[in-house]
């Protein structure tokens, strides 16, 4: 086997599960996120040892460290059938196309690690085809079936079902915030019409389809009866994958030992805490930098300790949709580290939270909070159009909104003389309006997505309420 790592529950369960096991359950019985008992350790001759790996490989070492209960032959052939040159054929010019996930440097030791080469040109690609395979893999194993339901800002729906479409045993329901993407986004997910994909357009937020999510998912009765799965990243396994490029991200740009920064636009939190884990791992990660939007609850936390959630009036439509959170799920997981993973600790911050809208830290935890190596920026729409034209009309490189956030904010909060890497979100070509709005110029759409645009959508659109969804589940879980 892979590892023999345990996991337990940020709520306190103590489920001593194997990774297997949490994979197919999502969330934990008591409504926590899983977490390893302890992060795995990677030494400096280690590192180094992975220095000229493919990704495919790399996949492997990293996730052979967390994935107690699959078979090392099944993880290797996983992650060898996943990471391929074949699925990430979306390189831009200039890239090589064997390299999945290159570096693409700008000026003064910030780079782009370019994530968005998958079949949705979305960094989300790079987690989620993993999780496809290893779904299919653990339901065939056990003679089981699968019912998906997840919610998206606009990336993560079009990606699990590029990822899930036409797998034997699985059903995805994906639930997206009505009028709240892009017209690239909405393509993606609407215009397939493989039988086991079931697109969900709620009139509300991202943060109101979330919430449904969670109450199915914490719905035992419910949730046992259709065996309703998660692909967000509250699973561990998507934010486990995505500590992958992290380490692929060091091992090119950096030296042995050589501490570097990244910068992280962030929305679900789950992107930046797939560095964190990293760090602890012992990755050589001088700092993080979370970029936000307008939509700023996390920057507000990282600069004065308050953590004070929007509520669905107070979350911002911006002209980077996939960061219009106000509520990030993977900050749960953070928490859970910086209070000495004690459960009562965190039970009690979240019963505050729930009863006064916010909670503060003080004292050693936000002491633990500021020797932690976040730190955080905020970047606007008008921010966000004069990066792109800079980038674009100095640099010949198009960036989308969100990884403009990135770039933005990693400008002013990078570290003196430490390299930095940007994580790019998306390709342009999924936000033109945008992009067009801040160079006058259209973004060129890849070849495999050429015709996405003129092809016709289906959804059912629903107002954000749990029981509509669990009807609609249930009515096409029969069928």
């Amino acid at each position: 086997m892979a590892s023999n790592i345990r996991y337990l529950s940020t709520r306190g369960e103590s489920t001593g599960a194997s990774y297997d096991e949490i994979v197919l359950r999502g969330l934990a019985s008591d409504g926590g996120l899983f977490m390893p008992e302890s992060y795995p350790q990677v030494t400096a001759e280690t590192l180094e040892s992975w220095r000229k790996l493919p990704y495919a490989e790399l996949a492997f070492e990293v996730l052979r460290l967390f994935a107690s209960g699959i078979d090392e032959a099944a993880l290797k052939e996983i992650c060898r059938s996943t990471y391929t040159e074949k699925t990430y054929c979306n390189a831009r010019e200039g890239d090589d196309p064997k390299d999945i996930t290159p570096v693409r440097w700008l000026e003064d030791g910030i780079g782009l690690l370019e994530l968005s080469n998958g079949p949705t040109l979305a960094f989300k690609d790079m987690a989620m085809q993993y999780l496809g395979a290893l779904f299919e893999h653990l339901l065939a194993r056990e003679g089981k079936t699968l019912n998906i339901l997840g919610a998206t800002s606009g990336d993560t729906g079009s990606a699990a079902e590029y990822a899930m479409r036409g797998r034997k045993g699985i059903r995805v329901f994906m639930l997206s915030p009505y009028g709240r993407m892009s017209d690239f986004q909405r393509a993606q997910m609407y215009s397939l019409e493989d039988p086991n994909i079931f697109n969900i357009a709620v009139r509300g937020t991202f943060d109101q389809a979330q919430d449904i999510v969670k109450a199915v998912s914490n719905d035992h009765a419910f949730k046992s009866a259709h065996s309703i799965g998660t692909v967000n990243s509250i699973n561990w396994a998507r934010v486990a994958a995505q500590v992958v490029y992290y380490f692929k991200g060091w091992l090119a740009a950096a030296e042995k030992g050589e501490a570097i920064s990244f910068a992280v636009p962030s929305g679900n939190f789950g992107d930046v805490l797939a560095g964190w884990i990293a760090k602890q791992m012992g990755l050589p990660i001088a700092s993080l930098i979370v970029a936000t939007n307008e939509n700023d609850v996390l920057t507000e936390f990282f600069e004065t300790g308050v953590y004070h959630p929007r509520d669905a009036a107070h979350t911002y439509v911006t002209s980077s949709p996939s960061m219009d959170i106000s509520r990030a799920s993977n900050f749960e997981r953070f928490i859970f580290d910086i209070v000495g993973r004690d459960p009562e600790v965190l039970k009690r911050l979240w019963h505050v939270m729930a009863t006064e809208g916010e909670f503060r830290l003080t004292g050693e935890l936000w002491e633990r909070v500021l020797a932690s190596g976040f730190t955080a920026g905020k970047s606007t729409h008008a921010d966000r159009l004069a990066t792109i034209r800079d980038t674009w009309e100095r640099l010949g490189v198009m960036i989308d909104p969100h990884t403009a956030d990135g770039l933005k904010v990693a400008r002013e909060k990078r570290l003196p003389g430490v390299k930095c890497l940007c994580l790019e979100t998306a390709q342009a070509a999924k936000f033109s309006k945008t992009i067009i709005e801040a160079t006058g110029t259209v973004p060129a759409i890849p070849a495999s997505c050429a015709d996405l645009l003129s092809l016709p959508q289906r959804c059912e659109v629903m107002d954000p309420e749990t029981e509509n969804v669990k009807q609609f589940i249930d009515r096409h879980t029969k069928e």
